[in-house]
C-alpha cells in the first residue's frame, strides 16, 4: 500500500478562505441551532425563543418550560453528537488509514451497545433507562462507563487484528463481522429479557436526541469535551500517522502511546453518545470527507475543529427534519442521519473516482 501523503493537495484553500468558510460554519451552526429550538410541535414565535433564551422569561409558563427543558437540552445534545462522531470518525480515518472506516462500520459503536446492554437487559428490571435516570449523576456514569468499555473492547481487538492485516478492505470487513458478533450476543439477551426492557432497549436502537435529562446533559458534556481535548492534543501525531509509522517512528513519535491516546478518545466519544442517544450511524464517515472537501487540507490541526462545526450543523438540522415542523410525529435521528450521509458518501466515492485520494 502506497504511503500517504501529508502535503496539501492542489485545490488547497488559503487561510483567508479557510477562516471565511469557519466563519460560515459557525453561522450556520447558530442558525439552526435557533431553528431547532424554535421549531417543533408546538409552535413559539421566534421573539420568544430569544426572550426565553436571554432573559429567562416568558408571557406563557408552558413555552418556558418546553424551550428550558426539552428543546435547549436536545439542541446541545445535537451539537456534542456531531462533533463527538464526526472526530471519532476522522481519528479512526486516520489510525486506520482507511478512508470508509467510521465508529459505526468498525463496529465500535456495536461495542457501545454492547455495554448498554450489559446495564439495560442483563442488570434486571432495575437497570432500565427510566430507573437509571432517576440516580442522576450516579446513573449517566454508570451507562457511561459500560458503554466506552464496550467501543475499547472493540476498537482494541481491531487494532490488534490490525497489526497482522496490512490490507484496508480486508481490515474494514473484519471490523464488520466483529460488530456482527456483538450484535449477535446483544440479540441473545434480547431473546431472555423481560418485555419491557426488551421494548425500551429498541427505542433506543432508533437513536434519539431528546431522551438526554439535565442530569445526563452534565455528565455527557463533560466526556465529549474531555474527549475532544484528547483528539485536539493527537492532532500533529495523527499527522505524522498519515504519512506511516516508520515515518512517524522517525520524527520521535511513540506509535503505542499515540494509539492508546487515539483510542481512549474514540471510545469515550462514541462510548457516551452510543449510551444516551443509541446507534448514530453514517456521521462519523461522511462528516470527515465534507470536511477535507470544504478545507481542501490534510491537517487535522484544521480538520478537527472543522469536523466539530460540520458536524454540528449537520446534526441540528437533521434534528429539525426529524422533527416534523407543525406534527406531533418524531423521525428517529438515526433515519434522517442515513438518508442525509448515505448520499454524501456514495457522491463523495463518485465525483473522486478513488476515495484514498482523500487522505493523498
Amino acid at each position: 500500500m502506497a504511503p500517504f501523503s501529508q502535503e496539501e493537495p492542489a485545490l488547497t484553500s488559503p487561510k483567508s478562505g479557510r477562516t471565511f468558510i469557519f466563519l460560515g460554519l459557525v453561522v450556520l451552526a447558530l442558525v439552526f441551532f435557533v431553528f431547532d429550538i424554535m421549531l417543533g410541535s408546538v409552535q413559539i414565535p421566534l421573539k420568544e425563543v430569544f426572550r426565553i433564551i436571554f432573559f429567562h422569561e416568558s408571557e406563557q409558563t408552558a413555552w418556558l418550560f418546553i424551550i428550558e427543558k426539552i428543546r435547549i437540552p436536545k439542541a446541545i445534545t445535537a451539537v456534542l453528537v456531531g462533533c463527538g462522531l464526526s472526530v471519532s470518525g476522522l481519528q479512526m480515518q486516520t489510525l486506520f488509514r482507511n478512508p470508509l472506516a467510521g465508529p459505526s462500520e468498525l463496529g465500535i459503536t456495536a461495542g457501545a451497545g454492547l455495554g448498554v446492554a450489559a446495564v439495560m437487559l442483563a442488570g434486571g428490571s432495575s437497570a432500565s433507562m427510566y430507573a437509571i435516570s432517576k440516580l442522576g449523576i450516579s446513573g449517566s456514569w454508570l451507562i457511561i462507563v459500560m458503554a466506552s468499555l464496550g467501543a475499547a473492547l472493540v476498537l482494541s481487538l481491531i487494532l490488534l487484528i490490525a497489526g497482522r492485516i496490512r490490507d484496508n478492505v480486508i481490515l474494514l470487513i473484519v471490523g464488520v463481522m466483529i460488530g456482527t458478533i456483538t450484535l449477535s450476543i446483544v440479540s441473545i439477551w434480547q431473546y431472555f429479557s423481560q418485555p419491557e426492557q426488551l421494548q425500551e432497549y429498541i427505542m433506543w436502537t432508533f437513536g434519539s436526541l431528546g431522551g438526554v435529562t439535565q442530569y445526563h446533559l452534565y455528565a455527557l458534556s463533560g466526556v465529549v469535551a474531555f474527549g475532544l481535548l484528547l483528539a485536539f492534543i493527537s492532532s500533529k501525531a495523527l499527522n505524522a500517522l498519515l504519512l506511516g509509522e516508520n515515518y512517524a517512528r522517525s520524527m520521535g513519535l511513540t506509535i503505542g502511546k499515540t494509539r492508546l491516546i487515539i483510542m481512549l478518545s474514540t471510545s469515550l466519544l462514541t462510548g457516551s453518545i452510543t449510551a444516551f442517544c443509541g446507534p448514530i450511524g453514517f456521521v462519523g464517515i461522511a462528516i470527515p470527507h465534507i470536511t477535507r472537501s470544504l478545507f481542501g487540507t490534510s491537517d487535522h490541526r484544521v480538520l478537527i475543529p472543522g469536523c466539530c462545526l460540520t458536524g454540528m450543523a449537520l446534526l441540528l438540522l437533521c434534528d429539525i427534519i426529524a422533527q416534523l415542523p407543525g406534527m406531533e410525529t418524531v423521525i428517529p435521528v438515526n433515519v434522517v442521519t442515513a438518508l442525509l450521509g448515505a448520499p454524501v458518501v456514495i457522491w463523495i466515492i463518485i465525483s473522486r473516482n478513488n476515495l484514498r485520494s482523500s487522505f493523498s
